[in-house]
């Protein structure tokens, strides 16, 4: 059974950080692009973050560059997002997600998101 596991959320104050995690299960996780994004309540879902496969090569969005870093474990099946200098958004729904180019498709695979709250 194909299965991502987000983990980490919780509450923290303006400025502090957190890492979350993403466990993965059920399939090849090294062939995988893994990906953060996240969604605020009444705005558009977020890509934050993508790390290759194979490579490891990364992206931000604008919006985290600098304050957060996107990594992997491929022997222990998980991606990692160290999140510092956190800003005071409110509560966003952190997920994972998990793609894979095949025979012509890509193959897509969600988490069930981690829930992230910056306030004072």
């Amino acid at each position: 059974q194909v299965q991502l596991v987000e983990s980490g959320g919780g509450l923290v104050q303006p400025g502090g950080s957190l890492r979350l995690s993403c466990t993965a299960s059920g399939f090849t996780f090294s062939n995988y692009v893994m990906s953060w994004y996240r969604l605020a309540p009444g705005k558009e879902r977020e890509l934050v973050a993508t790390i290759a496969s194979a490579i490891g090569s990364t992206n931000y969005a604008d919006s985290v560059a600098g304050r957060f870093t996107i990594s992997r474990d491929n022997a222990k099946n998980t991606m990692y997002l160290q999140m510092n200098s956190l800003e005071p958004r409110g509560t966003d729904v952190y997920y994972c997600k998990g793609r894979e180019y095949s025979g012509g498709y890509y193959y897509d695979c969600w988490g069930q998101g981690t829930q992230v709250t910056v306030s004072s």
